[in-house]
């Protein structure tokens, strides 16, 4: 009975101790595990509760921290984040995302975000700087547009405003801001400012900190990338870029030189060009003859350059209106790069010298005088001495000498443009034979042509002479050489010499009114005619002809039919006693 009690003691012990034998452990892995719960983190390895994106990125760029238990944003004290101990400028703070500017003074290192009194690690980043690799074109004119390619240079160029507390990202060329037109990581496109001069080009990233406090802003610093030279070479213009052969070409710039050097010279697709003039701002030029398009080539100071590419035409008539008419008619011509009448010349301008070389249209192989020339339009009055058959513009151009000097060969380059038939008027009837005053008289026919309505009040060749100072013109006696002549029409009906008021004119009828001076007298200084009732009825016109040198123009000749003769009545007078009395109502007579 003792033994088993014995037996029941010892088995109650033995229950115990083990009860309290696994109490300890227990115990033992609590403690355990707080003592690696105290363990610091610079001991242990480091777990990094937030993702950084980008991994890598130059100074002022932004990067994003996204991750959870960031809280919320209480003060620039209590939320920071550090770029290997640099604190960087906040912009954003969500409790799962943070935005920061990568400060200018950061290092490769690791990123911690400090939120309270928690220290959150977020990865390790890595600072780039700006490297530029190379620049297209390495010789630029002011005003073009340069490529630069590289890295790091940020995904944009960031905020336009130069006025921004951050900075603006950009590029300097020669000292001078230039504003990028496209950005990307890897290349930038910016035009070259008017002000810049050759010197090296940089880009520059602006950066912003924040104050020692944790507010913002410090002054913007600029990360500065390697420099690139760039040679900025006198911007060319060329006016026109495209013509016919024989086409004056100004090339206006800086830089030429102050005379044409011996290998100097100005090329259209490989082929040289006559030069007229060459000064140190501009240069003159003609298309030779047998020019191609493609590039305008300068030569000078032993350098060579593309300025332009011209396009060389071929003048190409389409029409011609009208295709029959008399002398003095306005014969258009009607097509596409005829190019300039007056450009053969050495000045820049066509108006300064005149000069119209060899440029002319034919009627019939007559010279038409011109009127207007422009490069889809020429107007020409067809001259006195003109005949049936074909119509061709002529454009004129040489080829140069080897030095550039005119000329080894002179040359046009024809272009018909259709067939004219030379009318020929003739007067059929004419009706009443004799009138009053103011009556109305029709003339019948064929071959009239068309009513000039344009007087010559201003001559032919004012369009030459505008620019130059000279006295006003004015209607003055035939015998004035220095004035227009009196008659200044070209189609005319006259009544015994005296010009009729022409109520209509076409190709085949006329009608006027019959004057008046006939019967009231005629004259001038030293003689007067003071009955002139009976007379021929005559129709004419005037025209022209080119002088032998290619000058405009002979006198006015005309040609002129008789209708017959023509009578004025003495009716339709005015009532004699109009000029007695011409306000019966104010009459005081009672």
């Amino acid at each position: 009975m003792r033994c088993r009690i014995q037996e029941q003691e010892r088995g109650s012990v033995s229950h115990s101790i083990r009860q309290w034998m696994q109490k300890m452990s227990g115990t033992a892995l609590v403690l355990a595990g707080l003592s690696l719960a105290m363990v610091p983190p610079e001991v242990g390895a480091s777990v990094p509760r937030a993702a950084l994106q980008p991994g890598q990125a130059p100074p002022g760029a932004t990067v994003s921290l996204s991750g959870k238990g960031f809280g919320r944003f209480t003060s620039v004290y209590s939320n920071r984040v550090t770029f290997n101990g640099v604190p960087a400028l906040v912009q954003r703070w969500e409790p799962d995302l943070i935005e920061v500017k990568v400060p200018f003074k950061a290092t490769t290192g690791p990123v911690e975000i400090v939120a309270g009194k928690k220290k959150l690690p977020a990865g390790t980043f890595t600072v780039v700087r700006p490297q530029i690799d190379g620049i297209t074109p390495p010789e630029a004119e002011r005003g073009t547009r340069l490529h630069i390619t590289g890295r790091h240079f940020g995904p944009t160029a960031g905020s336009r405003d130069p006025n921004t507390m951050f900075g603006v990202n950009d590029v300097i060329i020669g000292g001078v801001v230039a504003r990028p037109r496209q950005w990307k990581d890897d290349r930038i496109e910016v035009e070259i400012p008017a002000n810049a001069t050759s010197g090296d080009v940089v880009v520059r990233l602006a950066s912003s900190d924040p104050l020692p406090d944790g507010s913002c802003c410090a002054p913007v610093d600029y990360v500065v990338s390697n420099a690139v030279p760039l040679s900025l070479i006198p911007t060319v213009r060329v006016d026109p870029l495209s013509g016919p052969v024989g086409t004056k070409v100004v090339l206006f710039g800086q830089g030429f030189g102050a005379s044409k050097g011996a290998d100097d010279a100005v090329l259209i697709g490989g082929q040289a060009t006559t030069v007229a003039q060459w000064k140190d701002d501009v240069i003159v030029v003609h298309v030779p003859l047998g020019a191609e398009s493609g590039p305008l080539v300068l030569k000078s100071q032993g350098r060579e350059r593309t300025v332009a590419t011209f396009t060389v035409h071929v003048p190409k008539p389409t029409a011609i209106t009208p295709v029959s008419a008399p002398i003095g008619t306005l014969l258009t011509i009607r097509g596409e790069h005829f190019g300039f009448y007056s450009e053969s010349g050495s000045t820049p301008y066509n108006f300064m010298d005149f000069n119209t070389g060899e440029n002319r249209v034919e009627i019939g192989g007559v010279p038409a005088v011109i009127y207007r020339w422009h490069d889809d339009r020429i107007d020409v009055w067809v001259p006195f001495s003109a005949k049936s058959g074909k119509v061709v513009v002529y454009r004129s151009a040489n080829k140069p000498n080897p030095d550039g000097s005119c000329c080894t060969e002179k040359g046009v380059v024809a272009a018909e443009a259709g067939e004219f038939t030379l009318a020929n008027p003739v007067i059929e009837s004419y009706d009443p034979t004799s009138a009053g005053l103011d009556e109305t008289v029709t003339i019948k026919g064929r071959g009239f042509g068309t009513f000039l309505k344009t007087a010559e009040h201003a001559q032919l060749d004012i369009n030459q002479k505008a620019y130059k100072r000279r006295q006003d013109f004015e209607i003055n006696e035939p015998d004035a050489g220095s004035t227009v002549l009196s008659n200044v029409s070209r189609t005319e009906v006259l009544f015994n010499g005296t010009a009729a008021l022409v109520q209509s004119w076409s190709d085949h009828e006329i009608v006027v009114k019959v004057p008046r001076r006939n019967l009231y007298g005629i004259g001038r200084r030293g003689e007067f005619f003071d009955n002139l009732a009976t007379g021929p009825l005559v129709v004419r016109r005037g025209s022209w002809d080119i002088l032998p040198d290619g000058t405009c123009c002979t006198p006015k000749k005309w040609l002129t039919l008789e209708a017959g003769q023509f009578t004025i009545e003495a009716k339709g007078l005015p009532d004699r006693g109009y000029w007695d009395n011409n306000r019966p109502d104010a009459s005081t007579n009672q």
